[in-house]
């Protein structure tokens, strides 16, 4: 069954699993206690289809959720699958949030049962029955006799993933079975012998790993799973499993590059390609990643909860793509830019159409409403400018951008401005109040390995550079900016270490 798109093999999204090879390495997952465990392809089918058995055999009925709170692990992939192949709806819960806003998560989605690590396992609440992976309940899961995927219609609800909550509660992004099966297809695979390693160290509860993972299933290749992400870890897992593709966050490629010790030891050779995304990125950035890498080809992914990882492609007559770009619209994607209430060629807010789309908010039929259109678009809140050659590039978040004596700044413009400077590594900017202005812009900022800037430096670049009204008017020097649980930068966290009493220059 096609699900009526010739490009689309499967009907139940937890069965997206190449069978060409059944004796290849599907998965590596690379332990941090130092263990490392490989799953064949066949490995991959039996398990997820027993676990599948098992979870029907304990009373869940079709429809119903189960959510998993676990670092990245073969049994968090393989409960994933086995999930939905069972009917069941796969609901990935970021672990890193408050035991609280867990308990929302765990509540709000309905789930019968949680499967996780004792770690994080404990941040549910006990109301809801709890399986520890490492337990004999867990072993018995996958002890049943394998079941052939049910057929699922293409409307049928696959999995919830939860927005981060950056502001509010978080809510809970409904896809289909369609949906991710679509995205799957539109994924094409660089030409090279089946096998290729693709390392995913960010959170599968977040797209960027999960979409990755799928993806690579789907086409016979290997995943190299880390429990989590820390420099040191991605860079020697790299180099010993010769992985041939990175995929990443921004940040962590920017936290790696200062390993350079390690680095300058470590055999990443087998590099082909890095792809980051779920963030803007930098020219210095692409330049450091582009010298580590010579002959890596380098790509600026971008997409969305609600939409999915397929949104650009390249240029239809081939037009080089420039570094900063995230391409030109995807042929199965329909992109447009809205300002004020109008569709423009030149910048606006980003609002997209394609099979990927949710179904819905659960629970929130009001923000669901707000965030579709009536012809079937679904507005991002991304602001993009596109050039005269089609190609689109990040401006920064609508709800980020902030008015500073008239003038609308958009924070990642003044990052990547600053971040041209060679003695800045990083640089995070947030807006602060300001009676007369409104607010104004300040910058923490990581210096670049051996080098040497103060304040005042970053102010007259910045100046020199930008639009005055860009300029931070307070820098805060920083070892490293603090991670949220999707690997971006947490800037709540940056707000919190403004001193309150802190003088602002005008």
């Amino acid at each position: 069954m096609t699900m009526g798109d010739p490009a689309i093999l499967w009907d139940n999204q937890g069965d997206a699993i190449a069978r060409a090879a059944p004796d290849g390495v599907a998965l590596i997952d690379a332990g941090g206690d130092g263990a490392e465990r490989r799953y064949s392809y066949a490995d991959i089918v039996r398990l997820s289809g027993a676990i599948a058995t098992g979870l029907l055999a304990r009373g869940l009925k079709r429809g119903e959720r189960v959510a998993i709170l676990s670092a990245n692990r073969a049994e968090y992939l393989l409960t994933f699958l086995g999930t939905m192949q069972a009917g069941l709806v796969s609901v990935p819960v970021n672990w890193k949030l408050p035991a609280e806003t867990v308990a929302y998560i765990v509540g709000d989605c309905d789930a019968k049962l949680v499967i996780g690590d004792a770690t994080r396992l404990a941040l549910a609440p006990d109301s809801v029955p709890k399986i520890d992976i490492d337990s004999p309940a867990f072993t018995a899961l996958t002890a049943h006799a394998p079941m052939k995927p049910l057929p699922m219609r293409p409307e049928e609800s696959a999995m919830f993933l939860y927005t981060s909550g950056s502001t509010g509660k978080p809510k809970g992004v409904v896809l289909s079975h369609f949906s991710h099966l679509w995205a799957i297809s539109r994924r094409v695979r660089r030409p090279s012998p089946l096998g290729a390693r693709a390392l995913v160290a960010a959170p599968l509860y977040h797209m960027n790993g999960l979409a990755m993972c799928q993806t690579t299933l789907s086409h016979g290749d290997t995943i190299v799973l880390l429990p989590q992400f820390t420099s040191r870890s991605y860079i020697e897992a790299a180099a010993k499993h010769r992985v041939a593709f990175l995929t990443s966050v921004p940040t962590m490629i920017a936290m790696m590059l200062r390993e350079k010790e390690l680095l300058a030891s470590a055999d990443l050779s087998a590099v082909e390609a890095v792809r980051m995304g779920s963030a803007p990125i930098t020219q210095g950035l692409v330049d450091q990643v582009r010298a580590l890498f010579p002959a890596a080809q380098i790509g600026n992914g971008y997409g969305t909860t609600e939409a999915g990882p397929v949104v650009f492609g390249p240029h239809p007559d081939g037009v080089p793509q420039p570094d900063l770009s995230t391409g030109c619209a995807h042929p199965d994607v329909k992109l447009r830019l809205v300002r004020d209430g109008r569709v423009v060629e030149d910048e606006g807010v980003l609002e997209m159409a394609c099979g990927a789309l949710m179904t819905r908010y659960h629970n929130l039929p009001e923000i669901t409403a707000k965030a579709m259109t009536q012809d079937g678009y679904y507005r991002t809140g991304d602001v993009f400018r596109r050039d005269e050659n089609g190609f689109f590039f990040f401006v920064g978040r609508a709800d980020d951008m902030f008015v500073c004596g008239g003038e609308n700044i958009y924070p990642g413009e003044v990052e990547k401005m600053l971040e041209r400077h060679p003695a800045i590594h990083q640089a995070a900017v947030l807006p602060v109040p300001d009676e007369l202005k409104g607010h104004k812009p300040i910058a923490f900022v990581v210096r670049a390995a051996d080098t040497s800037i103060d304040e005042q430096a970053v102010k007259q670049f910045a100046l020199a550079n930008a639009p005055a009204y860009q300029h931070p008017r307070r820098v805060f020097f920083v070892d490293e900016l603090p991670l949220a649980g999707t690997n971006k930068i947490d800037k709540r966290a940056l707000a919190r270490r403004i001193p309150e009493q802190e003088t602002i220059e005008p």
